[in-house]
């Protein structure tokens, strides 16, 4: 498979948005939000700072206009070019293509845990397993407002993603904590 520059997963996030139209950081930062974004992309409004330079220093956007409304700052809008939506297109296929080990931290825990008491770690495997609930049931009411809004599937179908990994993980906890609480795993 072909590859174009390496981009971050808010890389990716910025320029879809810019295919929609050119807008400026403020903005963009805001609809990412609003659109749920940051459920599957890490960001802090200075990421998307951060993204917007890397992608204009690699001529993946450019600037479209600045303005400056009354008595405030500069507002630079942005818009992709056609590297930029090459790019896009190859960092998709790419992300899409094969599984990548994302070194996520609880494996890296969990072989570790019989350095902790096995209360304490039933204890915080049973609090992860509600806190997974908690954000299973915020992205499925996510869900049913957008469905509601009929905006199509594949706008927010990263949140069913979320959903199936984070019911998998629960599931996946519920049988350790049943593991070591009955003494199949070995305390």
């Amino acid at each position: 498979m072909p590859h174009g520059p390496r981009l971050t997963p808010l890389d990716v996030a910025t320029l879809a948005l810019l295919v929609e139209g050119p807008t400026h950081p403020y903005e963009l930062h805001r609809v990412l939000l609003q659109r749920g974004t940051e459920k599957v992309v890490k960001m802090r409004a200075s990421s998307v700072y951060n993204s917007i330079n890397r992608l204009l220093r690699d001529d993946l956007i450019q600037v479209v206009e600045v303005d400056r409304d009354g008595n405030r700052p500069e507002r630079t809008v942005y818009g992709i070019t056609d590297a930029g939506h090459q790019a896009l297109s190859l960092s998709i296929q790419s992300m899409i293509a094969g599984p990548v080990n994302e070194f996520p931290v609880l494996p890296a825990a969990i072989s570790q845990a019989h350095h902790v008491p096995k209360e304490t770690v039933l204890e915080l495997l049973r609090d992860r397993v509600d806190r997974l609930e908690q954000e299973i049931a915020e992205l499925r009411s996510g869900v049913d407002q957008v469905v509601a809004k009929q905006l199509p599937d594949r706008y927010w179908i990263e949140w069913t993603y979320q959903i199936a990994i984070y019911e998998t993980e629960s599931r996946w906890i519920a049988t350790v904590i049943d593991r070591i609480t009955s003494g199949d795993i070995a305390w």
